[in-house]
């Protein structure tokens, strides 16, 4: 999986689609992620306590990796992300402007 944690990324598929969201939490060997404040889902909350009421809270859902694209931070533009490889270490590149990320 090519996103890590704290990319910025923007949705290019389902009901958010459009919208840019920063990487949260990442689950590889799931293939998904999990965004800040987006695609958000419904879930009913019971009561615990006897005389409180139940309630409706909205929780991050996780989102498939192939529905996200990266956004370049130099560029600012949704691309794909590339390997080079310098001595021992393996760096992430854009693949529009060229900088490694």
């Amino acid at each position: 999986m090519r996103i890590k944690k704290g990319d910025q990324v923007l949705i290019i598929k389902g009901k958010d689609k459009k919208k840019k969201g920063k990487v949260a939490r990442t689950f590889p060997k799931t293939d998904k992620i999990l965004l800040e404040g987006l695609n958000l889902k419904k879930t009913h909350k019971r009561p615990r306590k006897e005389g409180e009421k139940g309630q409706v809270v909205e929780i991050a859902a996780p989102l498939r990796v192939a529905s996200v694209m990266f956004v370049c931070p130099k560029c600012g533009q949704a691309a794909r992300l590339g390997y080079v490889v310098k001595g021992e270490s393996k760096n992430r590149v854009c693949k529009k402007c060229g900088v490694e990320v």
